[in-house]
């Protein structure tokens, strides 16, 4: 077999790039990219992953630090030395992860526009009749009395307040007429 043109060649040095630069690059592309910015800042690349999760205080192995215990043992459980002889040199990343951890969830889901109207309108068209709502002609996916219920309580779930707005003003054009 014939070998590809261009292998014979000797290697030319290409004194254009600068291989140093090169490898750092590609160093920094190999490495994985840490999500958490609190440890990222206090990450150090000199040393090893189990050196610097414990001077942050944070556990590399959990089942090193909380160990499982064994049901066929039952003796008394002494307090050990091993934990105390540990020293958090960076203590400020675990005060940033539980101040973090502490802030309240913040509720991104919510009802789509159309499933909005669909119940508001079966609300203010029908109130609380499931068997009526189940023959009205905006009942597009031919929903039964039973999901139509379902439906209008996870309204109520995500809208609370708007769900009573809706009901009082229900009430207030009956009590008008």
């Amino acid at each position: 077999m014939p070998k590809a043109k261009g292998k014979n060649r000797r290697k030319k040095f290409d004194y254009k790039s600068d291989r140093k630069k090169l490898k750092r690059k590609m160093l920094k592309k190999a490495a994985p990219r840490i999500e958490c910015e609190h440890i990222r800042k206090a990450w150090n690349i000199k040393k090893s992953v189990a050196q610097n999760l414990a001077e942050m205080g944070l556990a590399s192995d959990p089942n090193r630090t909380v160990p499982i215990k064994k049901r066929k043992i039952m003796k008394m459980e002494t307090a050990s030395a091993d934990g105390e002889g540990q020293v958090v040199i960076k203590p400020y990343v675990i005060n940033e992860l539980e101040a973090q951890a502490s802030l309240p969830e913040v509720k991104r889901s919510t009802l789509s526009r159309e499933f909005i109207d669909y119940v508001r309108h079966m609300i203010e068209n029908y109130k609380d009749n499931y068997k009526a709502m189940a023959r009205d002609e905006m009942n597009y996916y031919q929903d039964t009395p039973h999901q139509i219920k379902k439906k209008i309580e996870s309204y109520k779930r995500f809208y609370p307040s708007e769900y009573n707005v809706l009901v009082s003003s229900l009430h207030e054009k009956m009590d008008a007429s």
